[in-house]
């Protein structure tokens, strides 16, 4: 049964014919998972786009989050002058972009580039397919939310920022409500664009919410995922709201993350159901392999603020059967079992997440990995179990060493991600905080 929302080309031709969508959007993203593209009058979409892709310049997937061109990158860079690429609408995900007007849309794959974000996740997913599965996968998004404008959110210096929220409103009915006035235009344009909605609550931090959509085959799962941040994000643009999906937005309120649920299908019937072999080495595999692809689970330097004992964010690299306080939680029976890995922050780039969690997993099943014993208990406290890497910087060290890394992305991915998680820290290194005028301005 198809979507509400989602279009062929056919009926994309009879709405723009009835006036009724004149624009659609032609986008991927970036390595920080953003929305990059072009607005095509419709018809020309229909004429020419559509049987000829378009093209883009390949710098933007070498560029910092201020748009700059970073110097050091082989895919391009100043010496070969940055040229294009081409971008070739995958029509799988054409839609009505319901929250614009007279708006549909379409995701590209970035044609021959290894390194663009989809690509990688593509590949997996085709890996994952040639060993007889089908990898289906959710992404749980929690946001904090704020009743004034991006606009005055960055002229106030992101500083003071009133809050949807006063007290903490975890499942809280009456306080959630107060995010209706967002959550609930979000619900609707996201469900009438196909991408279906289950549910949106109130979550444990001041003004944080979460909204979790319905889960489907992992690449697919990544394009609603980065659909629906663009839909809240536009959404509260328009009603001079702001929201972020910042992993650690204050060191006194819970982070945001992003925990990814994955199982792999035969058909019609889960192969994790009865905690078979197959769901044992894919566990085992993604457990062990979590230092070589923390970067791709924890992109930032905020990211690793996040973890923190009694935080509701993991901090070792146990597994326990629905227990929040493990990295990985398992949940579900039957053909609803589930692995739950929490470690991703918000900030999370969907593809590369996703990509990293079934290479780990199914190096698991071809080397027939066993995972660790079940932990049973508070594993914040259990010392004997390795923790997450601490900061972006050890992270990436792990991932230009590892051998796993290599093998699994190739050799291109992780020189490309290396340098753009190391341009990152650096980013961190050079900037003079607030924290350090407010430490060192008088005192020191």
């Amino acid at each position: 049964m198809a979507l509400e929302g989602m279009l062929t080309p056919k009926e994309l031709g009879k709405r723009v014919e009835a006036d009724e969508i004149d624009t659609v959007l032609v986008m991927f993203t970036d390595s920080y998972g953003r929305f990059m593209g072009k607005r095509c009058d419709a018809r020309f979409f229909l004429e020419n786009v559509l049987k000829e892709g378009t093209h883009a310049c390949d710098y933007l997937l070498t560029v910092d989050m201020e748009m700059e061109p970073v110097p050091g990158y082989d895919f391009a860079n100043w010496e070969k002058g940055y040229g294009d690429f081409h971008l070739v609408p995958d029509l799988a995900t054409l839609r009505v972009a319901d929250w614009l007007e007279k708006s549909a849309l379409v995701i590209c794959d970035v044609k021959g580039v290894g390194v663009a974000p989809r690509s990688i996740l593509r590949s997996q997913v085709d890996r994952v397919a040639e060993a007889g599965f089908t990898p289906f996968g959710a992404s749980e998004l929690e946001y904090y939310v704020f009743e004034t404008s991006y606009r005055e959110a960055a002229t106030r210096g992101f500083h003071e920022l009133p809050q949807a929220g006063w007290y903490l409103e975890d499942y809280h009915m009456l306080q959630g409500r107060r995010h209706e006035k967002l959550t609930a235009p979000v619900r609707r344009h996201l469900r009438r664009s196909g991408i279906p909605v289950e549910t949106s609550k109130g979550e444990w931090g001041l003004g944080q919410h979460e909204l979790n959509i319905r889960y489907t085959n992992a690449l697919w799962m990544a394009d609603r995922h980065v659909l629906y941040k663009q839909c809240i994000k536009e959404v509260a643009d328009g009603l001079d709201m702001s929201v972020t999906f910042m992993a650690k937005l204050d060191q006194k309120q819970a982070g945001s993350s992003c925990h990814l649920h994955l199982s792999l299908w035969n058909g019609d019937k889960s192969a994790f159901a009865g905690e078979s072999d197959t769901f044992r080495h894919f566990l085992a595999g993604w457990i062990a392999h979590v230092p070589d692809v923390m970067v791709f689970y924890a992109p930032t330097v905020n990211s690793y603020k996040r973890y923190r004992a009694a935080s509701w964010a993991p901090t070792r690299l146990g597994w326990s059967n629905d227990n929040r306080t493990a990295g990985f939680r398992v949940v579900g029976e039957g053909n609803g079992l589930r692995i739950e890995c929490r470690i991703p922050g918000a900030d999370c780039n969907p593809y590369l997440a996703f990509a990293a969690a079934l290479a780990s997993g199914m190096d698991g099943i071809e080397k027939k990995l066993e995972p660790p014993p079940i932990f049973e208990g508070d594993i914040y406290k259990a010392e004997s179990l390795p923790s997450v890497p601490p900061t972006l910087r050890d992270a990436t060290d792990l991932f230009e060493a590892s051998d796993f890394a290599g093998a699994a992305f190739g050799e291109e991915v992780v020189k490309h991600y290396t340098h753009f998680f190391r341009t990152e820290q650096a980013a961190c290194e050079d900037a003079v905080t607030d924290w350090e005028r407010r430490r060192y301005f008088e005192r020191i």
